[in-house]
């Protein structure tokens, strides 16, 4: 019995001129499924259950601090205005987070707002929804398909945003405890530590920066590297593994570019006041005492919580929202646990929804995300970009929304 099944490999035809819907590839019909994809398949769904229990442990040890009823009641008197307007600066985070990408692709190429916008609203909900961070390789994947990018350059610029984010993120907790704090009040057993794992994380974006800036300015030099490197392989593997490595390297490109780095990073400042501000906004309405520059420290911890690779960072984010505003901010349990849930539910909820709207638009589904993410790694195999020469079975795989 013959199966049908997709090659998802992004094909542009010779006659292919601007921005591209997403891409369509010829339709291969084979006897069945092989070993490989048996093992690959294993593979996936066996990482799925590792993390969603992971998920599911640290969730039920989050709520076991906690009296369940008088969370809900605690939620019940949550004050609503402040909800909705925690959810108005959700909105905001998003807008940034498009211009900002757009002065990171600028070297690359031409973006819309409006790809750029949909492109991170859909990678976000697929982060909401998908595990191992899926969300962070579907989002260029997309937007290269939909503006005629180069995949692996396009996602060298999420690298270069990530590191943007922490810098942004140290420098505000380090606003908050250098300036702000009264730091009497922190326990001197935890301030040591902050302001050393602070210290290194700093450390870490300097040689960060300082890598990506190499890359950015001898793309040509570190494809050489690669194919001496590559000796020991065919020679078309080394070829192709070079060439990665250079379009790669050309995403990074906004680092050597003064005027372009430094507008995507001033981008990150009212990035994360926004995120802040979401966070204080739930936290003012379950009635934390807590300063909105407090929220900086806190922003912290819930960066190392987002970083597990849970699906939408269930029971890590709360867990880390839980401790900061006990620990720091004199919280009672039941008022930090029902806060940590309905902050969770506000930033990842409505983008959630909103994701998957663009994504039926768009003929996309959950489904056709994790095939996507098999087929687009972190790393690509090789450079999707390329031009190709369709055949006449071609079909399309992901259809543009027509707006």
């Amino acid at each position: 019995m013959r199966e049908e099944r997709w090659n998802l490999t992004p094909r542009r035809t010779p006659h292919a001129s601007g921005p591209k819907p997403y891409a369509t590839v010829p339709v291969v019909h084979i006897r069945g499924p092989d070993i490989l994809w048996y093992l690959r398949n294993l593979t996936v769904h066996a990482r799925t259950l590792l993390v969603s229990l992971l998920a599911a442990v640290v969730f039920a040890w989050f709520l076991s601090h906690a009296n369940l009823a008088e969370v809900w009641a605690q939620v019940r008197q949550a004050r609503v205005d402040l909800l909705i307007a925690s959810f108005g600066a959700v909105v905001v985070t998003y807008v940034i987070r498009a211009w900002r990408w757009q002065y990171l692709l600028k070297p690359i190429g031409p973006t819309r707002f409006r790809s750029a916008f949909r492109a991170t609203v859909i990678g976000f909900a697929a982060l909401g929804v998908l595990p191992a961070r899926a969300g962070d390789v579907l989002r260029p994947y997309l937007l290269a398909r939909q503006e005629g990018l180069s995949v692996s350059a396009t996602f060298a610029t999420i690298l270069l945003e990530r590191v943007l984010d922490l810098v942004a993120v140290l420098v505000l907790l380090a606003i908050y405890v250098w300036w702000i704090a009264d730091r009497s009040v922190i326990p001197p057993a935890l301030l040591r530590p902050i302001e050393v794992s602070s210290a290194v994380a700093a450390g870490v974006v300097i040689v960060l920066l300082a890598i990506m800036w190499v890359l950015a300015t001898h793309p040509e030099r570190i494809g050489a590297v690669v194919l001496t490197a590559g000796r020991v392989l065919p020679h078309a593997i080394a070829e192709r593994l070079s060439n990665l490595a250079r379009t790669f390297s050309s995403g990074f490109a906004a680092a050597r570019d003064p005027r372009g780095l430094a507008a995507a990073l001033a981008w990150s400042f009212p990035l994360w006041v926004a995120i802040s501000a979401e966070v204080w906004l739930v936290t003012v309405a379950f009635d934390i005492a807590m300063p909105f520059a407090g929220t900086f420290l806190v922003q912290a911890l819930l960066v190392i919580g987002v970083a597990a690779p849970t699906p939408g960072a269930v029971g890590t984010y709360h867990e880390a929202y839980r401790i900061g505003v006990t620990t720091f901010f004199g919280a009672a349990e039941d008022a930090a646990v029902a806060a940590a849930i309905v902050t969770h539910a506000i930033s990842y909820f409505p983008v959630i929804l909103i994701g998957l709207l663009f994504m039926i638009q768009d003929g996309l589904s959950l489904g056709r995300l994790r095939e996507l993410t098999g087929r687009a790694p972190a790393v690509p195999t090789q450079e999707t970009a390329s031009e190709e020469v369709a055949d006449t079975h071609e079909m399309s795989v992901l259809r543009s929304s027509g707006r």
